[in-house]
């Protein structure tokens, strides 16, 4: 049974850091790809960040590029995501995500076996 546990979200100010981090159990973490999406209320799922099996590859968003970090230790089984400059915008309800189909990083569709999420919530 594939699971995966997010934590570390949490209330800021617009302008703070902060790092999510998502471990998984019950996959072969190193060989997957994976993903981080965001959700905010009324608003679709999107697509944040993505890493490679090894962490060579790294994608992002245009809305985080430059700001966000993704990273993984393979050794703990964890994704990381590290958010820095934070804005009213990057409040949402953040996912990790495994990628188990598909070219493309960013689409939802290209993955499954969704965590619980963590809340992020940036005031100004």
């Amino acid at each position: 049974q594939v699971q995966l546990v997010e934590s570390g979200g949490g209330l800021l100010q617009a302008g703070d850091s902060l790092r999510l981090s998502c471990t998984a159990s019950g996959i072969t973490f190193s060989t997957y790809y994976m993903g981080w999406f965001r959700q905010s209320p009324g608003k679709e799922r999107e697509f944040v960040a993505a890493i490679s099996r090894f962490g060579v590859n790294t994608f992002y968003a245009d809305s985080v590029k430059g700001r966000f970090t993704i990273s993984r230790d393979n050794a703990k089984n964890t994704v990381y995501l590290q958010m820095n400059s934070l804005k009213l915008e990057d409040t949402a309800v953040y996912y990790c995500a495994v990628k188990v189909s598909g070219v493309t990083a960013v689409l939802s569709s290209n993955y499954a076996h969704w965590g619980q999420g963590t809340q992020v919530t940036v005031s100004s």
